[in-house]
């Protein structure tokens, strides 16, 4: 059966989303009311990817597009214009965001750090926002959006609690996370962690020797015990680091792929939202003691 076929055959809302991340934010709040379709999988970074042909179809069949915003798909801003000018707008979750609570980069083009759902917080207003506009669209199902989004605070409000007890464990001189590429600023901010990037806020930014120097001799000063790949970003990064920290007769791990831009495979507890931000705070804890 074709795109459009199936989706014209279908009563559901026809939900497409940027990343992983989104997705699985929607079908939380959506359920068996929505049908959701991610144009991202799992490992696939939103920095560098490009709209393929089935994505343009997709998008163009689609009764709601939700995207993260701030740049994240940088590749896919003229993508979101075009849909603009044709009266089919996408809506950016970022712009629900307050600014002034945003962080801002130089690195990044002078625009703000788009790796906010690693503030719950921030994530809480994403589900808000997406069930507003699945009643917008479905106001038959109005209810059934707020009650499932009631449910997902909750739920979202338990893994603060959880992320915070687990962080609790971990000597406040050991908080500092150095990582792939900088997307955990967010996180750092919001729980207390040093936190630096071998590349900058998009992996679009190529990290130089100078960097990996830089980095070399913070690790070795701090005797720092791990530094951590990701799931969307080449591990070759870390390794050239790690080899650069030996040189110096200095030993330092690399601990467990955190997930960043992209969740895990789905069915596994990395696929959800919630399981990964508990995959990602557990590994960090337990490889920096």
């Amino acid at each position: 059966m074709s795109c459009k076929n199936a989706q014209q055959d279908s009563e559901k809302l026809q939900v497409v989303t940027t990343t992983t991340i989104l997705s699985d934010l929607v079908q939380n709040i959506g359920g068996d009311k929505v049908e959701v379709q991610g144009l991202m999988g799992p490992g696939v970074d939103p920095h560098l990817y490009k709209a393929s042909e089935g994505d343009f179809l997709k998008l163009y069949y689609s009764d709601i597009v939700f995207y993260s915003g701030l740049h994240l798909e940088g590749k896919m801003v003229d993508v979101f214009e075009k849909m603009r000018y044709r009266g089919r707008e996408a809506i950016s979750l970022g712009s629900y965001l307050d600014e002034k609570q945003l962080i801002s980069s130089e690195n990044f083009g002078g625009n703000y750090d788009p790796h906010v759902w690693f503030n719950i917080r921030f994530f809480k207003i994403f589900a808000d926002a997406v069930t507003e506009v699945l009643i917008e669209k479905d106001a038959y199902n109005s209810d059934y959006y707020r009650k499932n989004n009631t449910i997902y605070q909750q739920q979202l409000s338990a893994l603060e609690d959880e992320v915070r007890t687990i962080i609790e464990a971990l000597p406040e001189e050991k908080r500092i996370l150095v990582t792939a590429h900088d997307a955990f600023s967010y996180f750092g901010k919001e729980y207390g962690f040093q936190v630096i990037g071998l590349q900058g806020i998009s992996t679009a930014t190529e990290a130089g020797v100078r960097d990996v120097r830089r980095l070399r001799d913070f690790i070795i000063e701090k005797d720092i015990k791990s530094i951590f790949i990701e799931s969307s970003v080449p591990r070759r990064t870390i390794e050239a680091l790690q080899a650069a920290v030996r040189a110096k007769k200095h030993e330092v791990g690399i601990g467990a792929s955190l997930f960043s831009d992209a969740l895990g495979n789905p069915g596994t507890e990395e696929g959800t939202y919630i399981g990964m931000f508990r995959y990602n705070v557990t590994n960090i804890v337990e490889a920096l003691k």
